[in-house]
């Protein structure tokens, strides 16, 4: 009887430790549960609320943050929870200017604050390469590279490598034999580079000739491989892009019709889309396009082409031949966004492309409509798809996909305006007045960081160490250089 209670005893024992450490676990996964969901009990109305996150980072790392006067503990990268509304934060590090913005914030949600580039409050301009003269320049893609044309009329171009602290210089001319009327007495030649492939390695280059006009894709590991797109095709091309990186396929425009070249297998495909007046690729297989509806005496269209597709895909049409549109398309985290501008409105959708003319008008949605003063003039979307940019003059938009928020702003500085440029994948470079000046997507942050030769390229390391630009001197052109990365 006796071992029989004591059994008793110590089941009802073992349970009641069984439920209190189910019940703790309980209480404490739900504590753990709500406290990552951001909510916190606020001391100064006694009341739990969901917060919101912060999440920092800034180049150079080891900067210290400020939420409202506040500073948090740890230096960038990190992060923090603050309630929801309008904050003021402010990132500062020895010998750097001081990154500040108003944000504004909803409770439940992550902002992120990652993008800051600090900016040495001393900035020394360094020549790294001479030039006599520059007519253009190009920077490849991630800064690695930038070609340097000085002379128009002549297929010679200087290749500096970036990669390194240690400039280099490779000077790079196309033979004779692989352009036109190279011998011929009296031709005006002018050599024009266009565009670098997404790999870093060919570039592009139009070349005009007694009134004609021929396409050579410039091999920038060695000049002698150089084609020409145009000979080896015989065909009109009116405005060509890559396809890929291995330097041998390409989307051109044939008089009104689309198609796809292939170098080495010396193929050209049939028309993928006709009545086409211009087009943009997206990387390497996504086109957008403008072209003629040819069912509508006058009218226009904007569609999405994708490779492989039997057909374009037609996203808008517009009965005005007058009417002024853009398309753009980008990838943002799990979806596909378009922008289509019609004069002053412009519309974002999302989902996923079309896979039949049936899906068309189904397969992607508006979720954004806004207008802005006056007609669009330049329209595309940030490096990674997270803002879409609208210019007209020296006035621009940015608006964020992600928090569905429209900022605009406007281009200082006297002078011609061209359209900006993305420095990476947040801010943006302008040299309007001479100055090479760079901001946010949404105007915050602006510094000038020196002075440029208007119209020619910018680049900013694939390390983020290094600004490069081009600049005259009293003795000709330099490529120079401005460190951003303190030692």
């Amino acid at each position: 009887m006796y071992q029989w209670l004591l059994k008793h005893k110590i089941l009802i024992k073992r349970t009641a430790v069984y439920a209190f450490m189910t019940f703790a676990v309980v209480v404490v996964a739900t504590f753990i549960i709500f406290f990552v969901l951001g909510f916190r009990f606020d001391t100064n109305n006694g009341r739990i609320e969901q917060y919101a996150f912060l999440q920092f980072g800034t180049s150079p790392s080891g900067a210290t943050v400020s939420v409202d006067g506040v500073e948090i503990g740890d230096k960038t990268p990190n992060k923090t929870s603050v309630r929801a509304g309008q904050h003021q934060v402010t990132m500062t590090r020895d010998g750097y200017e001081p990154w500040q913005k108003t944000i504004d914030v909803k409770s439940g949600t992550i902002t992120w604050l990652n993008y800051a580039l600090l900016i040495p409050k001393k900035m020394t301009v360094e020549s790294v390469l001479n030039y006599n003269t520059v007519n253009s320049s190009l920077a490849s893609p991630e800064g690695r590279s930038m070609i340097v044309q000085q002379q128009s009329n002549a297929p010679v171009f200087d290749l500096a490598d970036l990669s390194s602290d240690a400039v280099r210089s490779t000077k790079l001319t196309i033979p004779a034999t692989i352009y036109s009327e190279a011998a011929k007495a009296g031709v005006e030649h002018v050599f024009k580079i266009a565009k670098w492939d997404d790999g870093g390695r060919y570039v592009l280059v139009k070349h005009n000739y007694s009134a004609l006009e021929e396409w050579l894709v410039l091999d920038t590991q060695d000049a002698k491989l150089t084609k020409n797109i145009t000979r080896i095709f015989n065909i009109l091309i009116g405005s060509i892009v890559f396809s890929g990186t291995s330097g041998n396929e390409f989307y051109v425009l044939n008089k009104t019709d689309i198609r796809k070249l292939n170098l080495s297998a010396g193929t050209i495909s049939k028309p993928l889309i006709s009545n086409v007046t211009s087009f943009e690729i997206y990387k390497t297989n996504i086109i957008t396009y403008i072209g003629v509806d040819i069912s509508t005496v006058g009218g226009q269209v904007a569609g999405v082409y994708r490779d492989g597709d039997t057909v374009a895909h037609v996203l808008r049409t517009k009965p005005d031949k007058n009417a002024i549109l853009h398309i753009a398309t980008s990838h943002y985290f799990n979806s596909d966004y378009i922008v289509i501008s019609d004069g002053k409105r412009v519309d974002i959708l999302s989902g996923s492309y079309p896979n039949s003319i049936s899906d068309n008008s189904t397969s992607m949605k508006i979720i954004a409509t806004y207008a802005i003063k006056e007609n669009v003039q330049y329209l595309s979307f940030s490096p990674i798809g997270e803002y879409v940019l609208t210019q007209t003059g020296a006035n621009y938009t940015a608006y964020d996909i992600e928090y569905h928020n429209l900022s605009s702003s406007s281009i200082t500085g006297a002078g011609a305006v061209a359209q900006l440029k993305w420095l990476d994948d947040s801010y943006l470079w302008s040299d309007k007045s001479g100055s090479l000046i760079i901001n946010e997507f949404d105007g915050t942050n602006s510094h000038v960081i020196a002075p440029v030769t208007t119209g020619q390229d910018v680049t900013l390391t694939h390390n983020e160490k290094y600004i490069y630009s081009i600049n005259k001197t009293g003795t000709g052109y330099q490529l120079q250089r401005v460190l951003m990365i303190l030692p």
